[in-house]
C-alpha cells in the first residue's frame, strides 16, 4: 500500500521522497490546484509507461507535462505569441495549452501518444516545487483508473490506485476540482479543447477573441479529456432530472428541491448558494459519493452552462455517454 506524506506537515520529506521514487521511474500522486495527478518523468518510456499501464489508459490519449517555470517549458515546445500572451496571464493555473513540440525535446513520443504536439501547463502548488526540485517536466493525468471519477484528495487517490503506488502526497482537498481547461492556438484563432478550471469568458475578457468550441466531442484526439465517454462511475448517470426517480442518487444544484426527493437513495447538492466554483470544487467527490451510496442510477439536476457550468456540464455529459 502507498506511503501518504502530508506536504503541510512534511514538505522537505515530500519533496525529497518525491524525487527519489520519480527517479526510480515509478510514479508518484501529486496534489495540484485542479485534480490529484499520477506523475511521472516525462522524458522516461518506462516511466510513462507505468502510467498507462497502472491507469489501463489507452495509448492514442496523450498526456499533459506539467513544468515548473517557462524556462522549462521553453526547453520543450514552440509559443506563438498569442500562447505565450495566454501563458504569462494564467500560469501557474488550471489551462493547458497545445504547442508544437520542439524537436530537441527530451519528452518522450509516449507522452505526446506519437503526436507533434503536447499538452502543457504549470501547475500551482505543492507539485510546482516538485517539479523545480526534479528538474525535468512530469507527464502527470489525473491519478485515478481511465475513464473513472478524477480524485480530489488523497485518500480518493487511494482508494483506487493506493495498492499499485508506492507514495502519495497529501496536500488535502484540491482547490477547483475540476481539470485544466485546454486551448489550442492556430492561425491566431483559440479553439476549445476541454473546458475546464479556468472559465472561457476570462480568455475572451483577456484577448478580446472569440473562443471555438469543437463541433464534435471525442471525434478526433489531439488532447486529453477528449474520449466521448469519460469520468464515468459504476452507476447509470442522468442528465437534467426534472424529477427523482425511486433508489436513485440526486445530484443537484443551486437548493432547489426536485420532485421524488424522498424516494432517493441519497441527495446532495452541489452548491446550495448556486456557486458554480463550489459546484465544481465538490462534483468529483459528490460523483464518488453517489456511486458509493448502491443507486443503480445518478440523476443530476440542471446546472447552468454558464462560467465554470459549461467545464461541469461536459464531464456530467462524458460520464453519461454510452461506455464501448
Amino acid at each position: 500500500m502507498a506511503d501518504i506524506i502530508d506536504t503541510e506537515n512534511e514538505p522537505e520529506a515530500a519533496l525529497f521522497r518525491a524525487c527519489a521514487v520519480l527517479a526510480e521511474g515509478l510514479p508518484v500522486a501529486i496534489p495540484t490546484e485542479t485534480v490529484y495527478g499520477l506523475a511521472a518523468d516525462a522524458t522516461n518510456p518506462d516511466a510513462i509507461s507505468r502510467i498507462y499501464e497502472m491507469k489501463g489508459r489507452p495509448r492514442f490519449n496523450p498526456l499533459i507535462c506539467h513544468v515548473s517555470d517557462f524556462e522549462m517549458a521553453d526547453r520543450h515546445v514552440d509559443f506563438d505569441p498569442l500562447s505565450r500572451w495566454l501563458a504569462e496571464a494564467f500560469w501557474p493555473g488550471p489551462l493547458t495549452l497545445i504547442l508544437p513540440l520542439k524537436t530537441d525535446s527530451a519528452v518522450h513520443a509516449l507522452a505526446s501518444a506519437g503526436l507533434d504536439t503536447l499538452g502543457i501547463r504549470m501547475p500551482d502548488g505543492f507539485s510546482r516545487g516538485v517539479i523545480a526540485m526534479f528538474g525535468k517536466p512530469l507527464a502527470a493525468p489525473s491519478a485515478n483508473t481511465s475513464g473513472k471519477i478524477s480524485p480530489t484528495t488523497a485518500g480518493h487517490v487511494a482508494a483506487d490506485l493506493g495498492d499499485r503506488l508506492e507514495l502519495i502526497l497529501d496536500a488535502g482537498p484540491a482547490g477547483i476540482g475540476l481539470e485544466s481547461t485546454i486551448i489550442k492556438v492556430e492561425d491566431g484563432e483559440i479553439r476549445l479543447l476541454r473546458p475546464g478550471g479556468l472559465d472561457v469568458k476570462a480568455i475572451e475578457d483577456l484577448t478580446g477573441k472569440k473562443v471555438t468550441r469543437p463541433e464534435t466531442a471525442g471525434a478526433i484526439i489531439e488532447a486529453p479529456g477528449m474520449l466521448a465517454s469519460h469520468y464515468a462511475p459504476s452507476a447509470g448517470v442522468r442528465l437534467n432530472a426534472k424529477d427523482v426517480r425511486p433508489g436513485e442518487a440526486l445530484i443537484r444544484f443551486g437548493g432547489g428541491v426536485l420532485p421524488g426527493e424522498a424516494e432517493a437513495t441519497l441527495v446532495l447538492d452541489l452548491s446550495p448558494i448556486g456557486d458554480l466554483r463550489e459546484a465544481a470544487a465538490n462534483l468529483f467527490a459528490f460523483m464518488k459519493q453517489a456511486d458509493a451510496s448502491g443507486a443503480a442510477t445518478i440523476a443530476f439536476g440542471p446546472i447552468p452552462m454558464e462560467g465554470l457550468g459549461e467545464a461541469i456540464n461536459d464531464r456530467i455529459e462524458r460520464a453519461a455517454a454510452p461506455r464501448g
